[in-house]
């Protein structure tokens, strides 16, 4: 699901941006965040370790006309790599992938003097599961990761390996042992998106406890069964998601 302009609104306002300056996207994936965000700075650079990622956001790029963005295939532990100094630095759901640590101190040397470094702490794959009513069904989470762990097993999923204890926390400690001072803390609401079956399923897929190479030969038996579940939860194709609210920590140095 798409972050909301309100993300952009809010930064916005409490930075004090005005496009001038460079924003530092790490950890871009296909620029859902950079893009947002770009035309509120001179420049815009995405950096992703996976290249295909780069591709996509280079293309949604020019689709959408903007023109002021750099796309680099680089992992968050090579850098600074000559790309110089920005305003603002940004982790949206790609922080945990990280050498937490060493990142956290290199971001901090990369910033302006008045620059900051954003948290985004967002669900973007799925909404939040409830009673209330919405214009249509809601996907059917619980069945969705009961039919991965039908395939996949137990353990999740992350990429070539697992996550037995699930995604790493704790970088409030990391961001002050890096120098980093706050965080200050904003909130997004959450909101009512629609969602087509094609969308739902991509959703699945774009995780990585259950991107497509970790089916093998049952991919096409997985997606058949995936999509045989969601025809039977809404057989119109459309789904409401209601989004969670999006957590924004603000790091300065």
């Amino acid at each position: 699901m798409p972050y909301p302009q309100s993300l952009a609104d809010a930064l916005t306002t409490e930075l004090g941006l005005d496009g001038s300056g460079r924003l530092l996207d790490v950890g871009c994936g296909p620029g859902s965040l950079t893009l947002l965000l770009a035309n509120r700075f001179d420049e815009a650079v995405g950096v992703d370790a996976d290249a295909d990622m780069l591709t996509e956001a280079s293309l949604l790029a020019t689709e959408t006309g903007i023109h002021n963005t750099r796309w680099l295939h680089l992992r968050a532990e090579d850098l600074p790599a000559g790309l110089g100094s920005f305003r603002l630095i940004t982790f949206a759901q790609s922080f945990h992938w990280m050498d937490r640590p060493k990142v956290a101190s290199i971001a901090r040397r990369m910033l302006d003097a008045d620059g900051a470094c954003a948290h985004v702490h967002a669900t973007t794959h799925q909404g939040v599961d409830g009673d209330s009513a919405l214009p249509y069904p809601r996907p059917p989470h619980a069945a969705i990761a009961e039919l991965v762990r039908a395939y996949l097993g137990p353990a999740r999923r992350a990429g070539q390996g697992s996550l037995a204890q699930g995604t790493a926390s704790g970088e409030a400690g990391i961001y002050r042992a890096a120098g980093f001072g706050g965080p200050q803390r904003i909130e997004v609401p959450g909101r009512v998106l629609a969602r087509s079956t094609d969308e739902v399923v991509a959703a699945v897929f774009s995780l990585s406890s259950a991107a497509p190479h970790l089916f093998g030969d049952e991919l096409a038996k997985f997606e058949a069964e995936l999509r045989q579940l969601l025809h039977d939860t809404s057989p119109s194709g459309t789904f409401s998601e209601q989004t969670r609210e999006i957590g924004i920590d603000i790091w300065r140095p």
